[in-house]
Formats: C-alpha cells, sequence, structure tokens
C-alpha cells in the first residue's frame, strides 16, 4: 500500500521521459542533436529517439521563409528622402550551421536585410530606383546571400514593394509626367501637319500636270454637295466651262 503511490509516479515519469526521448520529425523539418552540449548532428524526418537528459534537440524548418522588411529611410544619391520596403525569400540549406553559426538566423537574417536596403537604394538615383527594380533586386539578392551564406541560409530571391515618395516630389514627378504628355502630343500634331502638307504638294503637283483632274475634282465636290438636303445650291462655275459657249456665241454674232 506504501509502495503504490510511489510505482505510480515512477510510471509517470517513465513515460513522459519516453515521451521526451522520441520525436517525430517532419519531412520540412531537421532536428540538430546536441550530446552533452557537444553536436551530433542532424536527425530526420521520420521517428527520431534521444537519450534522455543526455540529448538536446533544436528543430529547424527547411521550407522557404517570407520575410517582410519593414519600411526603411532612404536618402538617395541625388538627395532625395524615400521610405523603401521589400519582401525577402531565402531557405535554410545547412541545419547544423543555421545553429551553431548564429543565435537566431531569422533575426540576424532580417537585420541584415534592412541594412543591405539602406546601403544599396541608398547608392541609386530616384530615377534608377523607380525605373530599373530588377537591377536593384538582383543586387540586393546578391549582397543579402553572401552575407548569410556562413550561417547556412539561402536568399533566393528579394524584391522592392513600395517606394513612398514626399508629396512635393510626387508634385514635381506629376508635372513632370503632364510636360512630357504635352510635348509628345505637339511633337504628333506637328507629324501630321508635315504629312498633310506633304499630300497637299503632292496634290498639286498632279493637278498641275493634268489640268483636267481639277475640273473632275470640282464635278465630285458638286456631287457631295448635291447628296445634301439643299433646296437652292449656288456654286461658281469656272471660266474654263464657260470659253466654249462665249465662243460659239461669238460665231453666231459674226
Amino acid at each position: 500500500m506504501i509502495f503504490a503511490p510511489f510505482l505510480l509516479f515512477l510510471v509517470f515519469l517513465g513515460i513522459v521521459v519516453l515521451a521526451n526521448a522520441i520525436r517525430v520529425v517532419r519531412e520540412y523539418e531537421r532536428l540538430v542533436v546536441f550530446r552533452l552540449g557537444r553536436l551530433v548532428g542532424e536527425r530526420g524526418p521520420g521517428l527520431v529517439f534521444l537519450i534522455p537528459i543526455v540529448d538536446r534537440a533544436v528543430k529547424v524548418g527547411l521550407r522557404i521563409v517570407t520575410l517582410d522588411v519593414p519600411p526603411q529611410d532612404i536618402i538617395t544619391k541625388d538627395n532625395v528622402t524615400v521610405k523603401v520596403n521589400a519582401v525577402v525569400y531565402f531557405r535554410v540549406v545547412s541545419v547544423q550551421e543555421a545553429v551553431v553559426q548564429v543565435e537566431n538566423y531569422l533575426y540576424a537574417t532580417s537585420q541584415i536585410a534592412q541594412t543591405t536596403l539602406r546601403s544599396i537604394l541608398g547608392q541609386a538615383e530616384l530615377d534608377e530606383l523607380l525605373s530599373e527594380r530588377e537591377k536593384l533586386n538582383l543586387a540586393l539578392q546578391q549582397v543579402i546571400d553572401r552575407e548569410t551564406e556562413p550561417w547556412g541560409v539561402k536568399v533566393s530571391k528579394v524584391e522592392v514593394k513600395n517606394v513612398d515618395l514626399p508629396q512635393e516630389m510626387q508634385r514635381a514627378i506629376a508635372r513632370q509626367a503632364e510636360a512630357e504628355r504635352e510635348r509628345r502630343a505637339k511633337v504628333i500634331n506637328a507629324e501630321g501637319e508635315y504629312q498633310a502638307a506633304t499630300r497637299l504638294t503632292e496634290a498639286a503637283t498632279v493637278i498641275a500636270r493634268e489640268p483636267m483632274a481639277l475640273q473632275l475634282r470640282y464635278l465630285q465636290t458638286l456631287a457631295e454637295i448635291a447628296t445634301e438636303n439643299n433646296s437652292t445650291t449656288i456654286f461658281p462655275v469656272p471660266v474654263d466651262f464657260l470659253k466654249v459657249f462665249m465662243q460659239a456665241v461669238e460665231k453666231k454674232a459674226g
């Protein structure tokens, strides 16, 4: 009777120890095992047995992590202050280095991404920051990946998300865009005038070479006028049309 509670306690303690000694590691996870403080290696996936009290395990995920870099105040090369945020995609490729070489690889990667964002984008001008995102994204990815490589972290992609401009700079860019649209409209209008003048010159050349072309055009214009619902149409008659009748009258009079 006296040993019954103690026996139950031992059974409960054995279940707890056994539960802690058996770990189920998923396909996208690994366990980094330390035995009495020494690195033993990585375990998983599947069922992993640990020596109670002696072994300590740290679980590390292998899936791609999406890290949102908070907005950073950046002064561009042409002295414009902007707020820029980005997103970093990375994954652990060496779980042992991610545990041994750095205390918290997630926090460390976030900090290096923020400092690199300010450093790289601060070397670019505003126009380059707005129009050449792909080049800047590649530069950011290469620098951050080089810094995190000793930690067993592979940065696969970096994307600049938003570039927030000051209000006065937004108005200046809007005025510049409006001036550019007006310039293009004037160029297009001048090109149209030039083409119209060229066609008119060609038409005048044809008419000068073939006088009957003018009379045909005149008759075509009369036909177009006649299609309208007009009760009376007054139009001038070219002198060339009247020459025949004037010559006939003169012959009869003579």
